[in-house]
């Protein structure tokens, strides 16, 4: 791959936006915009946002002396579009009319691809996204919740976690699609998911309400207690979903989403933190006891990523609970930007072909 190839990639946040430019699969600048809520009031949906992000974005290209024009391509974050398999995508008219109506979902992240299409169009080069969190690749069996009413998600880190699963297969000098992996996420939310051959055939739905409990996420609840407080009239609906999704996991425990915070009371001897921040791990360690089940033991490495992957103290009760199970492998932290570019530069080298919405 020349080093010539020049992609910019967008990632859009509840409050900011980052952008990077590579050259071939390297990094050669980056910029995190932050967006004041002065800013950001004027617009009642967060896609009204579109083209404020987009001239922002622009004005600091063209400071940094990035024409436009000099992109092979523009690949942004993906958002919350209909279920469909991993990969790198063409930004089409129906993507495009999904994200915008939020018929899925409203996010930030919808507003990834719409400015890689709006700017890809000025630049004469394709608009691409990659692997978002809608990534569906459930095998039957694992879509079965219970009652017929429900049926099982896929919403994940799948940005994230393919793009670890990747790299480790590189490392072990395999293709991704000959691996099977146990991924772990470590974020406010915590997915693991099983990826067999290059396709996540289970994971959690770690945006609301399933597997381990997360900083700001409740896990799985107790079903019949959970029915029983939905009706006890001391909850609006509002309030519940607020309970499992933003103010449910470590922030209804001990009020702080802050694992920095967490890990300094303990190191300080705060007896009862330890137990619930040990307790996550717990939970999270069961999770890929699950997973271990999918793949039926066959595992080339158990991988736990994202930003409490830092801790070291987190990562080892995990490890005591599943060491025996494969190699681990830890790379804290998050891929994003390197997981948008690379998922472009397969596809403009010919190794991936495109998919298309």
């Amino acid at each position: 791959m020349s080093v010539e190839t020049r992609i910019l990639a967008v990632n859009p946040g509840s409050t900011s936006t980052k952008i990077s430019v590579f050259e071939g699969e390297k990094e050669v600048w980056k910029l995190k915009i932050d967006h004041t809520s002065e800013e950001l009031a004027p617009y009642d949906k967060i896609f009204d946002q579109y083209n404020f992000r987009e001239s922002v974005i622009l004005s600091e290209l063209e400071k940094a002396g990035y024409p436009i024009t000099s992109f092979a391509a523009i690949v942004g974050r993906g958002g919350v579009s209909k279920p469909i398999p991993g990969g790198t995508y063409i930004v089409d008219h129906g993507l495009l009319a999904d994200l915008e109506s939020g018929i899925y979902g409203e996010h930030a992240s919808n507003l990834g691809a719409p400015i890689a299409a709006k700017m890809g169009m000025a630049a004469g080069c394709p608009a691409f996204m990659v692997d978002p969190v809608v990534v569906d690749e459930l095998e039957p069996p694992a879509r079965y919740s219970g009652h017929p009413a429900i049926s099982r998600r896929s919403i994940f880190h799948a940005l994230n976690q393919r793009a670890v699963a990747r790299k480790v297969a590189r490392e072990m000098g395999k293709g991704y699609d000959e691996c099977n992996f146990i991924v772990v996420h470590l974020g406010g939310g915590i997915s693991v998911g099983a990826h067999r051959r290059g396709r996540v055939v289970d994971v959690n739905n770690a945006l609301d309400g399933d597997g381990p409990f997360s900083p700001e996420r409740s896990g799985g609840l107790p079903s019949g207690q959970m029915a029983a407080l939905c009706f006890s009239g001391k909850y609006t609906l509002d309030k519940v979903k607020k309970m499992i999704k933003g103010q449910g996991g470590i922030v209804a425990y001990l009020n702080t989403n802050d694992m920095r915070l967490v890990e300094d009371r303990i190191l300080d001897g705060d007896l009862e933190w330890r137990e619930i921040y040990h307790a996550m791990a717990y939970q999270t360690a069961k999770e890929i006891g699950g997973m271990a089940a999918v793949l039926q033991g066959d595992i080339d490495a158990v991988i736990i990523t994202g930003g409490i992957a830092y801790d070291k103290q987190f990562v080892s009760w995990i490890s005591e609970m599943i060491g025996f199970l494969a190699p681990l492998r830890v790379i804290p932290g998050e891929m994003e930007m390197e997981a948008l570019a690379t998922g472009a530069l397969r596809v403009l080298s010919g190794q991936e072909t495109p998919r298309t919405y």
